[in-house]
């Protein structure tokens, strides 16, 4: 199964390194920040699966970027969990409040943290999304990041298997190359828009002959996925 991706928020060095310890020892993608800001340039451009945000941190407050995850449409839908010194009935409240999905108090135990992390994810994935989506006996497994054709094993690059695995679940409709860089590419990266075109074809030539066509180019706009004719 494909490692979930945690982003560890905290500006003290030594519980991130405790906590990133733990959770690669579980096979978890560990990414680090130790401030609000650059959290949030991570959470746009790495889509983590979710954040461990400490509460109290020099400038903008865990609390303060939760509430601005949950207000953005693309990082809304990613899961929570605060740290904190902090016990206090109110301040869970406020923590619950602002959008965290739990909640969990220093000095905490690795062990702890990692079951907590689990139930959590588990709660907020929903059914379907590792699903294996087929289209035309093209085949992507979200699980294990495979891409076949009528079962003979398709080569692609990273960014490639993205666009792709975008495509597949947003059928039928046109894109531009704008929305595809924010979607695929995230908002924080900084790329012509004609990128977009170089991959659209690079993924197409890894298609081969039989599903390119499924990649159909809207003229004045942008790609869009169609299985029709």
């Amino acid at each position: 199964m494909t490692a979930k991706t945690v982003l560890i928020v905290d500006d003290e060095a030594s519980i991130r390194e405790m906590i990133a310890v733990a959770l690669e020892m579980a096979d978890y993608r560990v990414l680090e920040a130790d401030n609000a800001q650059d959290a949030h340039a991570m959470v746009v451009d790495h889509q983590p699966d979710l954040l461990l945000l400490d509460w109290m941190m020099p400038g903008t407050s865990g609390i303060e970027l939760a509430r601005r995850l949950k207000r953005e449409e693309t990082t809304a839908e990613i899961p929570i969990i605060m740290l904190t010194a902090k016990g206090e009935e109110d301040n869970k409240i406020q923590g619950l409040e602002a959008g965290a999905d739990d909640y969990i108090t220093k000095p905490f135990s690795p062990r702890e943290l990692v079951a907590r992390l689990k139930a959590v994810l588990r709660r907020a994935t929903p059914r379907g999304v590792e699903d294996p989506i087929e289209i035309n006996g093209l085949l992507l497994d979200p699980v294990s990041h495979r891409v076949s054709a009528h079962g003979k094993a398709l080569e692609m690059g990273p960014t490639e298997y993205r666009l792709l695995q975008f495509f597949m679940t947003h059928q039928e409709r046109a894109y531009t190359r704008s929305q595809l860089l924010d979607q695929v590419w995230g908002g924080n990266v900084y790329v012509e828009e004609r990128t977009v075109d170089v991959h659209i074809r690079r993924l197409r030539k890894a298609l081969g002959d039989v599903h390119q066509n499924l990649i159909q180019t809207v003229r004045g706009t942008g790609y869009r996925f169609s299985a029709r004719v």
